[in-house]
């Protein structure tokens, strides 16, 4: 892994700890704003971590509500 994208990686998941404490749910927009005066390749590297970890979280959320609505199913119908 480059260092670009150690520190892309690393950068992101405090990103993420903050936001979630906060509750500023943009502050990677904010975050990336400040690389891009630095470093665009920095900048870019941070949001490509940034989507990929919002959507893989979306992702889980979907598939735990569709597991809760299968197991809740499979309980009504005596099966669980």
């Amino acid at each position: 892994m480059s260092t670009i994208e150690t520190l892309a990686q690393k950068l992101a998941v405090d990103t993420i700890k903050v936001q979630d404490a906060s509750g500023e749910d943009r502050l990677y927009v904010e975050v990336g704003q400040v690389l891009g005066a630095a470093s665009q390749s920095l900048e870019e590297a941070f949001l490509t971590e940034m989507r990929v970890r919002l959507a893989e979280r979306k992702a889980r959320e979907f598939l735990n509500q569709k597991i809760s609505k299968i197991q809740a199913q499979l309980e009504a119908n005596g099966e669980a």
